[in-house]
């Protein structure tokens, strides 16, 4: 994984971006459960009032809070609000604080301070609703149960509730209430007519009845009593509890909604930068790639293979671009929404985090399961991929040949075999993928159950609300999520680690051909080429190709090489323009060993045309000017008329504009020959190199073209392989090759007349009253 992202390390920048939209997308959505929760607990079951702190409360309800508050608390909330000029006290939050911070942290303290007596009052007003006397010690319950509250009291409460009932029973006939009014009071009012010493008494036996019901309920059941007592207030002062409701639930429609709206947004502009990072990186790779592959020598394309490079350079890139895509969008934002829920769930309610553990543990398992069984299989996949495309790219070029020996029918069963290789291990790693998302879906519906199962108990025992259980099945499944989403992505990222790998490889193989860097003035060119006792060794080969070859070839001359099959002539050119480096002696140019050139300076200087002509899509021009690009139009056409290619462009209906197809193939073999020969001379360089060029073409126009040659390029350094002695005859220089060894070197009638390896050959090609002749006549004529 860290590989695929470090080749994404030029667009760093976007990396950032992409983190940090991340950040912004995944508080939005870690907000949104909260808010959820708070219209069901606040906006639906709480009317909206969301702090047990009243904006408004009436002078009586305000002598009840200090009735039950200690003078700590009785100090805070008589700073807190203010009597205003209709009797009633208002909430004044510029007395708490001068920063928005300071004003919260106050809200929050008076809230635990006000939750604690509401709740109390709360219990105490539904005790004596309907008059003191429907609770009265005689008619109080047995059991200890309040009917109209539900409070449950232990018998030692029950007593002392008895008695305090009996102490306000009495002072309420003393005070001369009657028994009318007895009925209506409510325990606060008959409260407040006793003696200070006995109200304190009171108030603290009912203040420790309550704390002892409250204790085990009161982070949640105290609010929503508290609450209910502000409701109660507002409705006693004629506030309209519909409309604050209504309010409350709009102004979280419309945060939803921005929340919403802004993690949309985040989740657009993550999946545009991750896309375009991932394009841009798979760029740059491919041009890595391209530039590297450009730089090796035929010993490393030998190595790689082309049908594996041409793998590795369009489909091993994709698939990292579309893991990129995904780490970026996916991977990267599971761990903050897995850590975000975890934290919010942590915060909300720790009642059912165990639900938790067990949802990762079962997503963990899983995921450790399809890595096992899935892993060896996308390692697989990739070297699968690489058969297809040599067995592909074999067929598509040998059709000729394959329908000359009527081999169709064996090559299909051979395309099918590959493909069906491929096709089932592709289809084992599906059925792992197709296993994985009912069984996800299972655990998160399983998940789902649980916290509802567990979450009911805890809502009918008090100790979750309703709201809290929504929140938290909404936090456990983004973190299920998070963790799902990693399991999708961990099963892409064998095949892409690969394919990472196999990038990689292509980009740290080691280049045999080194730049040497030095720079030669154009005008200390000549092309002089000198072999010094040079040997040559293919990679993994037991014996040298080529061995101990010396020799010089000079500027204004022709050195032609020839020998039988396989004796080392292609082998030899090779070396000059470095597509091979020499393993044993020396090459120099002027002087200077090729291995010390800059590079260009070095393939500038030669006009190299291979054994096989090579034409690139385009048309005859652009091909022309491959190695010539500022040539006009005139030395183009001189180029085409030396290498005896301007009668048949000039027939053409488009001449130099007529289209050629991907290599050449809508023009004949000789037709391509001349053309790449017509290449090399437009670039106009200091060593021409045939190498077996002439094969292609027939003896008049091979007779044609030499001579041409011969007067337009008399400065130039000029060497010829071939496998006809017509062809070679008129050199000033013949070497004669025999299983790598140069065993003879002279001009054709020395050669002729002393080199049996080459009296062979001639044997071979011409008639005996050539040879007897010496080949003179027939040199005479090719000058």
């Amino acid at each position: 994984m860290f590989k695929i992202i470090s080749f994404a390390k030029k667009q760093w920048y976007i990396m950032i971006l992409i983190i940090a939209l991340l950040f912004v997308q995944a508080n939005c959505e870690l907000a949104l459960p909260e808010y959820t929760s708070n219209i069901v607990d606040v906006g639906i079951q709480y009317g909206g009032i969301d702090r047990p702190i009243p904006e408004v409360i009436r002078e009586s309800s305000m002598k009840e809070l200090l009735l039950f508050a200690d003078e700590e608390e009785a100090e805070q909330i008589q700073n807190t609000y203010v009597v205003t000029k209709d009797s009633l006290y208002s909430l004044d939050e510029e007395r708490l604080g001068d920063s928005k911070k300071e004003i919260e942290e106050e809200m929050d303290d008076l809230s635990c301070t006000m939750s604690g007596i509401e709740s109390e009052l709360y219990l105490l007003d539904q005790m004596s609703d309907g008059g003191f006397g429907r609770n009265s010690k005689e008619t109080q319950p047995a059991s200890g149960t309040d009917e109209k509250s539900g409070m449950v009291l232990s018998e030692e409460s029950k007593k002392t509730l008895e008695k305090d009932m009996g102490i306000l029973y009495q002072n309420a006939m003393m005070s001369g209430m009657k028994e009318e009014e007895l009925k209506q009071a409510g325990l606060v009012d008959l409260i407040l007519l006793l003696p200070d010493e006995q109200k304190e008494a009171v108030v603290s036996d009912i203040k420790n009845i309550m704390d002892d019901f409250m204790s085990e309920y009161k982070d949640i059941a105290g609010d929503a009593l508290a609450i209910q007592y502000v409701q109660k207030e507002y409705e006693a002062i004629g506030v309209d509890t519909n409309a604050i409701q209504m309010d409350y639930l709009k102004e979280m429609a419309v945060r939803m909604g921005l929340l919403c709206l802004i993690s949309m947004t985040a989740a657009i502009l993550v999946g545009f930068f991750s896309s375009r990072l991932a394009a841009k990186s798979s760029r740059d790779l491919r041009n890595q790639i391209f530039q590297k592959v450009v730089s090796f020598s035929n010993a490393e394309m030998n190595d790689f293979s082309t049908a594996s490079l041409i793998t590795r350079s369009t489909n091993d890139i994709q698939q990292v671009q579309m893991t990129q895509v995904m780490l970026f969008r996916m991977v990267a934002y599971a761990p903050i929404m897995g850590i975000g829920g975890l934290v919010k769930v942590l915060h909300t309610n720790m009642y059912l985090s165990w639900i938790i553990a067990v949802a990762v543990a079962a997503v963990l398992l899983l995921v450790l399961v399809l890595m096992l069984v899935a892993m060896p299989k996308f390692k697989k996949m990739q070297e699968l991929v690489d058969r297809l495309n040599l067995v592909s790219r074999e067929i598509l070029t040998g059709i000729p040949v394959i329908r000359a020996f009527s081999r169709e029918k064996h090559e299909e069963k051979r395309f099918d075999r590959a493909s069906r290789e491929l096709m089932k291990t592709q289809l084992f790693t599906n059925r792992a993928m197709a296993v994985m998302m009912p069984t996800m879906m299972f655990i998160m519906n399983g998940v789902t159950v649980l916290i509802i199962w567990f979450g009911a108990n805890g809502i009918d025992t008090g100790k979750l609300q309703v709201g809290d259980m929504m929140a938290f099945i909404t936090y456990t499944m983004q973190i299920v999520m998070s963790f799902l989403m990693i399991a999708m992505v961990s099963v892409m990222l064998p095949r892409a680690g690969v394919a990472a790998d196999r990038i990689d490889q292509v980009l740290k193989s080691e280049t045999l051909i080194l730049d040497g860097g030095k720079q030669v003035a154009d005008k200390e060119k000549k092309g002089k080429i000198a072999f010094h006792e040079v040997s040559f060794q293919y990679s993994g080969a037991d014996d040298n190709a080529i061995e101990n070859i010396s020799f010089t070839a000079n500027p204004g001359e022709t050195t032609a090489i020839i020998g039988s099959t396989g004796c080392g002539k292609t082998t030899l050119v090779s070396l000059i323009p470095r597509l091979f480096d020499v393993t044993g002696g020396s090459i120099t140019i002027d002087g200077l060993d090729i291995r010390e050139w800059k590079l260009h300076d070095l393939r500038d200087m030669i006009g190299f045309v291979p054994q096989k002509g090579i034409l690139f899509s385009g048309d005859i021009e652009s091909n022309l000017r491959f190695g010539a690009g500022g040539s006009s139009m005139e030395e183009l056409r001189k180029a085409s008329e030396i290498a005896q290619a301007a009668e048949f462009i000039d027939s053409k209906p488009d001449g130099y504009q007529t289209p050629i197809a991907q290599g050449g193939s809508n023009v004949s073999g000789g037709q391509k020959q001349r053309l790449a020969i017509a290449r090399a001379i437009a670039k106009k360089p200091k060593i021409y190199i045939f190498d077996d060029s002439f094969s292609a073409l027939d003896y008049k126009t091979d007779a044609a073209l030499r001579k041409a040659l011969q007067k337009n390029v008399a400065d130039a350094t000029v060497l010829i392989v071939a496998q006809r002695i017509s062809t070679i005859m008129h050199a000033d220089k013949i070497l004669v090759l025999d299983d790598g060894k140069l065993v003879g070197m002279g001009t054709h009638e020395e050669l002729l007349a002393n080199n049996e390896v080459y009296q062979q050959i001639a044997a071979s090609q011409l008639k005996k009253e050539e040879m007897n002749e010496n080949g003179k006549n027939a040199g005479k004529e090719e000058r």
